[in-house]
């Protein structure tokens, strides 16, 4: 994997395929786990002409150890990353974590962001959520007190409960092994000072907003809230998956991304759409 140093000088280890020629797509994964998670996006979306890039976010993967001080702050070192490779323009696809990162850098460089996605992600940690706030809490006090290790298999076990789904569970787990603890807690608190709701309507990219129907990190009707609040947004649910959606669906998923990259005119009325 190809290397960049940070505005830190720390280095950031990331996926970059197909031609520099093609139209960039930048794939952001989620907490605890690293690139490898959009292997079952990759070769769909650069069959389908797009260079990909997919980072290992700081702390994350095979990139440095290091804490997230912010969230705008890791959204700079992307920003930067994207200019070191002569990127001026990017469709910019994220998940969970990497969704809040996208949004980020979508409000903070909106020249950069010609599309953006956002799978199964918030613009607020919201205290008066009743199932959010307290499940993020609770992980928060078991990795201070636990370490990575019982974190990984909760974490696993939630997104992958089927017993088909052992092989994913096990390398979810061992994913969050291979992440810094120090960074991993970093970036919880990183993510639960995160709020840029009032920004919403500032949003003027097209955006899509995709669900998972069983979500049960962050649930249908507040990822339905935060798509009505972005200017003209569409929002896919589909069905029979969760918060891992790209992996529960992967070409259901693939196929409504490159659908929506693909349309020449994005209207400016919302729209919401159910994926069987």
């Amino acid at each position: 994997m190809p290397t960049f140093l940070t505005n830190h000088g720390e280095k950031i280890y990331y996926i970059d395929e197909n031609s520099p020629g093609s139209p960039v797509m930048l794939l952001l994964h989620g907490l605890g786990v690293n690139s490898r998670s959009w292997l079952l996006q990759i070769p769909a979306f650069t069959a389908s002409g797009y260079r990909i890039l997919a980072p290992d976010l700081p702390g994350f993967g095979q990139s440095c150890k290091t804490r997230f001080s912010s969230i705008p702050q890791i959204a700079s070192e992307i920003e930067t990353l994207l200019q070191s490779l002569h990127v001026t323009d990017a469709i910019v696809c994220g998940i969970s974590m990497g969704g809040i990162l996208a949004l980020q850098l979508a409000l903070d460089h909106p020249d950069l962001v010609n599309r953006l996605i956002l799978v199964n992600s918030m613009a607020k940690l919201s205290i008066g959520n009743p199932l959010l706030w307290p499940y993020f809490l609770w992980r928060y006090l078991l990795v201070q007190t636990k370490g990575l290790e019982d974190q990984a298999e909760i974490v696993a076990n939630r997104l992958f409960p089927q017993p088909e789904d052992s092989l994913y569970r096990q390398a979810a787990i061992e994913s969050i092994m291979e992440a810094d603890l120090e960074s991993y807690k970093s970036a919880m608190k990183s993510i639960a000072r995160f709020n840029v709701q009032k920004r919403l309507p500032d949003l003027h990219c097209p955006t899509l907003v995709i669900t998972g129907e069983n979500d049960t990190t962050i649930p249908v009707k507040y990822q339905r809230r935060m798509a009505e609040r972005i200017p003209g947004a569409s929002h896919i649910m589909i069905k029979n998956a969760g918060h891992a959606v790209t992996i529960n669906r992967p070409d259901l998923f693939n196929s409504c991304v490159l659908e929506f990259l693909e349309r020449r005119v994005i209207t400016e009325n919302p729209s919401f759409m159910v994926m069987n």
